[in-house]
C-alpha cells in the first residue's frame, strides 16, 4: 500500500553529501527523510582504499565509510527510505515528489544529492579490475601508484589534468586518445606535451584491460589502432578513465536550472538553486573537485541553507 510522507526536509540521494545533510538537518530537529536511491552510498561504494578522508590515519574502505555515515544519520534521527525518486514537482510549495515504490513525499524543502557517475568504457575487463588498478579519479587514487607506470584514457580537459596530476606520483604517464588531436584547452596541451614524464599515443582505443587475479591487479592494456585495427600491448600498473562524468539530474530537467552538461546551477558559495527551498550538494552540482570531503562539506551547507529557509519562510 502506497504511503504519503510529510517532511520539512527531503534529501534525495545518499553518499557523503546526502548523509552529511541528513546528520545536520536531524541535529537541527528538522526530522529529515532521505530516499537513498537503489544504490545507497554513491561512488564510494565502488572505492576500495580511501586514504584522503580526514580523521583516519590508516587506509579505510569506501563502503565502510558510507555505512558509518548512514548509521550516524539514522542515530541522530534521520528516516531512511529505500526508494528512488522518479518524478518531482517544484512548481508549487510544498514540493511533491514521487518514488519508484509508489510512495509520495511532500516536503517543505528538498536537498538534491544524487551525485554523478564517471563515464566508463563499457569493457568487461574494466569492471573486473575497477578498484584494483582501474580508477575514475586521479586525485583519489593517484597516491597508490607512486613510482609506477599508468595510463590515462581521454582527450579533454579532464584527461589532460588527470595526466598532469599523476606525474606527481607515477614514474611514467601515457595519455591514450582515440583521435589524432586533443580537445583540451591549448594551455593544458602545452603543459602536457612539454612534460618529460608524459607520452601520448594517438588513434588508440582500449580493447582489453589485462591483469592478474591473485592478488588482483592491472598489468597491461591491449590497445587497438583506430586506423588499421592493429592490436598492441602497453605495460601499465594502473589505468585512469577520464572521458567525463554524468550528473544524475535527469528527473530534474525543466524543473531547475542546469548548465549544458546537466549539472545543477547554485548561487556561488551556497547550495541555493533558482527554486526557493530547493538545494543541491555534492557532485550533482560540483564538476571541479568531486571529492568525498567537499561533498560532505556541501551537504552541511545544504542543511544549514534549508534550516535558514524554513525559519524565514513562515508562509509554507
Amino acid at each position: 500500500m502506497a504511503t504519503t510522507y510529510h517532511t520539512k526536509v527531503l534529501i534525495i540521494g545518499s553518499g557523503p553529501a546526502g548523509y552529511t545533510a541528513a546528520i545536520y538537518a536531524a541535529r537541527a530537529n528538522l526530522q529529515p527523510i532521505m530516499t537513498t536511491g537503489f544504490e545507497p552510498g554513491g561512488q564510494l561504494m565502488l572505492t576500495t582504499d580511501v586514504e584522503n578522508y580526514p580523521g583516519f590515519r590508516q587506509v579505510i574502505q569506501g563502503p565502510w565509510l558510507m555505512e558509518e555515515m548512514k548509521a550516524q544519520a539514522e542515530h541522530v534521527g534521520t528516516k531512511l527510505v529505500y526508494d528512488a525518486i522518479k518524478k518531482v514537482d517544484f512548481h508549487q510549495q510544498p514540493f511533491i515528489c514521487e518514488g519508484e515504490n509508489g510512495d509520495t513525499y511532500v516536503a517543505k524543502t528538498v536537498i538534491i544529492s544524487t551525485g554523478a557517475q564517471a563515464r566508463w568504457l563499457g569493457l568487461t575487463s574494466e569492471d573486473q579490475f575497477r578498484g584494483f588498478g582501474v580508477s575514475g579519479c586521479a586525485t583519489c587514487d593517484g597516491f597508490f601508484f607512486r613510482n609506477k607506470e599508468v595510463a590515462v584514457i581521454g582527450g579533454g580537459n579532464s584527461a589532460v589534468e588527470e595526466a598532469l596530476y599523476l606525474t606527481h606520483h607515477a614514474s611514467k604517464v601515457t595519455l591514450i586518445h582515440r583521435r589524432d588531436h586533443l580537445r583540451a584547452q591549448s594551455v593544458l596541451q602545452d603543459r602536457l606535451f612539454k612534460h618529460p614524464k608524459i607520452q601520448v599515443l594517438w588513434n588508440q582505443t582500449v580493447d582489453k584491460i589485462v591483469g592478474e587475479e591473485n592478488p588482483r591487479k592491472v598489468t597491461a592494456l591491449h590497445l587497438k589502432n583506430t586506423i588499421n585495427n592493429e592490436i598492441t600491448t602497453l605495460k601499465v600498473d594502473g589505468v585512469f578513465i577520464a572521458i567525463g562524468h554524468i550528473p544524475k539530474t535527469e528527473i530534474f530537467k525543466e524543473q531547475i536550472n542546469m548548465d549544458t552538461e546537466g549539472y545543477i546551477i547554485t548561487t556561488p558559495g551556497t547550495t541555493i538553486t533558482n527554486i526557493p527551498g530547493v538545494f543541491a550538494a555534492g557532485d550533482v552540482q560540483d564538476k571541479v573537485y568531486r571529492q568525498a570531503v567537499t561533498a560532505a562539506g556541501q551537504g552541511c551547507m545544504a542543511a544549514l541553507d534549508a534550516e535558514k529557509f524554513i525559519s524565514e519562510a513562515s508562509d509554507i
